[in-house]
């Protein structure tokens, strides 16, 4: 399915300010807000990140506002060129770094304006995710309200009928057998009842709310980040056009989203691992045992399947970086398509880390979210439901 989802929704008038000029930040002046910017989030107890349309364009999926994006262009009489569809977009290095972070116990949570998937498809977990607008890869049953993160886009939008029917079982009345509906919403649909509660709830609670590639123009979307504020938290902004809060910005940085997580996850001593295909996690590494709002939540299998694998990659390539400094073998990166780190800060990520997911695993893991947050109370929780205890046991047992 095309990108340019927003042909197939209804008429929209209320499209805000478009193609406003994009400003970059001199060098020198990003240098610095860098550096703000990570003491900002090494002091934050609590980070909320709110991501908009700007954290995908360079997938190659069309923002709204931006000098190229779909509502520019259409006040042109112009349609954006899209090379890529839904399903062939991958995550950009912006979406793996938010996933390194909640993996490394810094993001507690994310709000999306975004529809595209990236995020799920990623890897970060549905627990620890709203998305406010919809997923193109998510059904949802009319009758029960249980949703299914799919491997393919889903063909409709708009609340639809998809075709497929809801196979939850019931207690003593078999399947539920309710039709299963796209979770696109129409420009004046009304938001999703759990994510927006969830996202109030977590942008109250933040003290640092990080917004990347937003406009922050739609509401009620746009105006959560000052939840944070109001708790007398800070909001960092990080846009190429000027957004409708900077003025209640603590930090306020121009520059592409790729180069601004890339500046801050080296300088947080942060690995970020590459994109291997589509993976999902339902539930957090951190998060305690027990559904929660998100109860009613499945994927299709190869999906979860894959997520194992790439952690369990992960977790070896960190676990293998600990033991060159064991041993005194220089520390360097290995290739583009290893973990991304700084080498000083693999060095002390290594000797206070062996995370840990369960048996050996848990060790690496605990350790991992140690040396990058200094928590050392084990805020490690369970395992997404994956079966890596399980697994960890047999070996062990052998």
């Amino acid at each position: 399915m095309s990108v340019n989802y927003a042909s197939g929704l209804s008429a929209y008038d209320n499209k805000g300010k478009c193609g406003l000029p994009e400003t970059f930040d001199p060098e020198d002046v990003l240098a610095s807000k860098l550096e703000r910017l990570v003491e900002l989030v090494r002091q934050s107890k609590y980070l909320v990140v709110h991501t908009g349309a700007g954290i995908s364009t360079s997938a190659g999926i069309p923002d709204f506002r931006g000098p190229n994006g779909v509502w520019t262009l259409e006040a042109k009489g112009k349609t954006p060129e899209n090379a890529v569809t839904f399903d062939s977009a991958v995550p950009t290095f912006t979406h793996m770094a938010i996933l390194a972070l909640e993996w490394a116990g810094i993001v507690r949570y994310v709000v999306s304006q975004n529809i595209d998937g990236l995020h799920l498809r990623s890897g970060l977990p549905r627990d620890r995710l709203s998305e406010l607008h919809g997923d193109m890869f998510v059904e949802e049953c009319n009758k029960c309200g249980h949703q299914y993160i799919r491997a393919k886009c889903v063909p409709t939008m708009a609340k639809n009928l998809t075709g497929g029917l809801c196979e939850q079982e019931k207690k003593s009345r078999g399947l539920c057998r309710g039709k299963l509906i796209d979770t696109i919403l129409d420009w004046e649909d009304a938001l999703p009842d759990a994510d927006l509660e969830l996202a109030e709830q977590h942008s109250r609670k933040a003290d640092l709310s990080l917004c990347l590639g937003s406009s922050l123009q739609i509401l009620p979307s746009g105006s959560l980040p000052l939840l944070t504020r109001k708790n007398k938290g800070s909001v960092v902004i990080v846009n190429l056009q000027p957004t409708k809060h900077d003025r209640s910005a603590a930090l306020r940085i121009g520059a592409y989203v790729d180069q601004v997580m890339r500046g801050l996850c080296e300088g947080l001593g942060v690995s970020v691992p590459p994109y291997s295909g589509p993976s999902v996690s339902l539930r957090s590494i951190h998060s305690q045992s027990g559904g929660g709002r998100r109860a009613k939540v499945s994927a299709d299998p190869e999906l979860l399947q894959k997520f194992t694998e790439n952690y369990r990659m992960f977790l070896n390539k960190v676990n293998h970086c600990f033991t060159k400094v064991k041993t005194g073998t220089d520390s360097k990166k290995e290739s583009e398509n290893d973990v991304v780190t700084t080498t000083e800060s693999s060095i002390d990520l290594k000797r206070k880390s062996e995370v840990d997911v369960k048996g050996e695993s848990d060790i690496v893991k605990r350790k991992y979210v140690e040396s990058i947050t200094g928590d050392t109370k084990g805020n490690t929780g369970e395992n997404n439901g994956i079966k890596l205890k399980e697994e960890d046991e047999k070996k062990n047992k052998k």
